[in-house]
């Protein structure tokens, strides 16, 4: 069995033909997902995805672009993330690559969730981009290393990669380590331990190789799960595996028997 651990299943552009895409994800072999929350407004949305099926779980969290919308405050996050299937606070983090300008909001709202992260003890889910050194910095300063968490999506370099490690972190990668191009990624993600590794498929965004450019799915994580096996000279078998161990580790999940439950959705 495989796990996409980070999806948007309520986004527009799967929520409209969300029993098909599970039934594809059960065909696949892909037995369970996270949803992960970028704004407030959109949670009640996830939850009711969540909900109807036993092996799709959800996270609560106001991404880091998000301008307009509620603001989330640590008692708002606790008390929300108290909810059966929300299992992490995020996804939270820090991006300086689509926004610029005094960020400092961005770090307040960062903090906030690590704080609710510790105190409802739920590990964190962490975007970066473009802002690795003070993503590790507040990181180490607010102590999220009790409760650790993921590097989603994750495309920085070596040092990054291990420093998160260091810090109690996994790191996920997406179809992105798929790409031709990505040379540098794919020794990144030849190189980790293999019992801090995730893989997800942030859909509907970045499809990997063979679908690049096209919608992307969870179904589509086994292309992830199958490149980085290769480029770790594993069998995919017990890399996926090892993956999906990881995620119920991370997120403290019992999976059911994932080809009923995703099916029958």
């Amino acid at each position: 069995m495989l796990v996409d651990s980070h999806c948007h299943l309520d986004f527009p552009e799967l929520v409209g033909d969300l029993p098909a895409v599970l039934r594809r994800m059960a065909a696949n072999g892909v037995g369970a997902a996270l949803c992960a929350g970028v704004t407030l407004e959109r949670l009640p949305a996830i939850l009711e995805i969540a909900s109807g099926c036993k092996n799709i779980f959800a996270a609560v969290g106001v991404h880091p672009d998000t301008e307009d919308g509620e603001e989330p405050d640590v008692e708002t996050l606790i008390r929300l993330a108290g909810h059966k299937k929300i299992v992490a606070i995020g996804e939270t983090g820090l991006d300086y690559y689509r926004l610029t300008g005094d960020l400092a909001w961005q770090r307040r709202r960062f903090r906030v969730h690590i704080e609710a992260a510790r105190r409802s003890g739920k590990p964190l889910i962490i975007h970066t981009r473009s802002a690795k050194d003070d993503t590790l910095r507040i990181l180490e300063e607010e102590g999220a290393g009790a409760v650790g968490g993921v590097f989603h999506c994750f495309t920085e370099d070596r040092d990054t990669a291990w420093r998160a490690i260091e810090l109690g972190f996994h790191v996920s990668f997406s179809g992105i380590v798929t790409f031709k191009n990505a040379l540098d990624l794919k020794a990144v993600a030849a190189e980790l331990p293999l019992d801090r590794l995730l893989v997800e498929t942030d859909a509907p965004y970045l499809a990997p190789v063979p679908h690049r450019g096209k919608l992307n799915e969870p179904a589509f994580v086994h292309y992830v799960a199958e490149e980085i096996a290769r480029l770790r000279v594993i069998a995919f078998e017990q890399f996926a595996e090892a993956t999906t161990r990881n995620f119920c580790r991370l997120f403290n999940v019992t999976l059911t028997d994932h080809d009923q439950d995703l099916a029958a959705a």
